[in-house]
């Protein structure tokens, strides 16, 4: 992630797409129909399909998509954390049966012809944005309910506690889809399975439990422009206690990244999409051109975390102010510089972090609310299974990585809690 769906239109009466979204178009390889076989996600698409085709109404396939999607996102959750049948021989803490399952609802509800109703353009982009959500998590982002201040309270309520009566505090993180799947289709995101691993999890802090909530982004230049982290995040930042996106990035070491770029860099997409630009937010006429995290950096990289080295990491890409020519500045932006890469490149990682930062800002958070972005190892398969052509699936040194990165996100995620004692 570090260099590495359309607005509506008028109403219409057609649903089909004459050619497939590229993700969409590698489903059928062989190694996407593996994994889903392997995992027993291979049967989601078609039952998707069936329950469609026996909608009477388009509210009742509304009902139908987000429900199904929805159901998805908890069966990817629960089989990650071990619970109901392990399905197949592929690890449990895999993120790519989810992955490659929401393609195949996609597709089916891009094919679908509704018998005996009409489904205008708009409705059926508003099917997939609704299944879209429903499958990332986005809509079941639940903590213990924490009473908002009123206005003139007579009698305060208390948050509320564990069974201990300890106040449960509130962790939000985010991951992101596998991607660079052109290079290798087998490819995993260590991202997304932590979110999936780590999803309605507690973990035990030093000041008490604190409830882990997540959720993961498309690789899609277009849906960040359409606002999708943003609508996500906007309600739960004012109410959470600590944040952190999440992508993969360099081989062998976490990262903390301080500062995030407004640019793009112009790396292809998982549609093959790419965008060399600023990044296009609300308001630009108040758009920094940098962001820095808000994360206890030095207490994370100081602690015992895991097997991995976790780095601070300052560096930076900027065009000096007056200047015209980029420049590496190793210990972050200079004053009036323009941003060519954040500490974690020009890709959607650092706009994930970029994003999310403003946006904490913009609540006005930053003094209070600690977030950023955190960049885990590359995700590497065993030694003989490097080749995309040949190579399995799957190996013990691949599961092994994936699970001890997810183990020390979860380990970083409390040494950061515990620095905001």
């Amino acid at each position: 992630m570090l260099a590495a769906a359309t607005a509506p239109t008028a109403a219409a009466t057609t649903t089909t797409t004459a050619t497939p979204p590229v993700e969409e178009q590698r489903l059928d390889r062989a190694a996407p129909q593996e994994i889903l076989r392997r995992s027993g996600f291979d049967a989601v698409a078609p039952e998707f399909a069936r329950s469609l085709d026996r909608a009477q109404s388009y509210g009742e396939a509304e009902r139908i998509v987000v429900r199904q999607g929805t159901a998805l996102w908890k069966r990817a959750v629960d089989r990650a954390q071990g619970r109901g049948p392990a399905t197949g021989d592929l690890s449990r803490d895999d993120d790519r049966p989810l992955y490659w399952a929401r393609l195949g609802m996609t597709r089916e509800l891009r094919q679908w012809e509704p018998t005996g109703f009409g489904v205008s353009k708009d409705q059926h982009t508003g099917l997939i944005r609704a299944l879209e959500a429903g499958s990332r998590g986005q809509d079941s982002i639940r903590y213990p309910k924490k009473p908002e201040k009123p206005e003139k309270p007579k009698k305060p309520e208390k948050p509320e506690k564990d069974a201990a009566g300890q106040r449960v505090k509130r962790i939000l993180v985010t991951g992101f889809d596998p991607f660079t799947l052109d290079r290798d289709v087998r490819i995993s995101n260590p991202s997304g399975a932590t979110a999936l691993a780590l999803d309605g999890t507690v973990i035990d802090t030093a000041d008490g439990p604190a409830r882990v909530e997540t959720t993961v982004f498309p690789v899609r230049w277009q849906d960040f422009e359409e606002g999708t982290v943003e609508r996500t995040l906007r309600a739960h930042l004012p109410r959470v206690d600590l944040f952190t996106t999440i992508s993969q990035g360099r081989v062998g070491r976490f990262d903390i990244e301080r500062t995030n770029g407004a640019w793009r860099g112009g790396f292809p997409d998982n549609e093959t999409l790419a965008r060399t630009e600023t990044i296009p937010v609300a308001d630009p006429a108040t758009q920094p051109q940098w962001t820095s995290t808000t994360l206890p950096y030095k207490e994370i990289v100081g602690a015992e975390t895991g097997r991995f080295p976790v780095y601070d990491n300052t560096s930076v890409t900027e065009i000096p102010a007056g200047g015209t020519d980029p420049v590496v500045r190793p210990d972050g932006p200079t004053e009036g510089s323009t941003a060519r890469a954040g500490g974690g490149g020009n890709y959607l990682s650092n706009e994930i972090a970029y994003r999310a930062t403003l946006l904490r800002d913009r609540l006005g958070l930053h003094d209070r609310l600690p977030g950023g972005h955190v960049h885990t190892p590359v995700l590497q398969f065993g030694a003989g299974n490097t080749d995309p052509a040949t190579g399995k699936i799957t190996d013990p040194e691949f599961v092994r990585n994936r699970l001890d990165i997810i183990a020390q996100v979860r380990q970083i995620l409390t040494a950061a809690m515990n620095a905001r004692r």
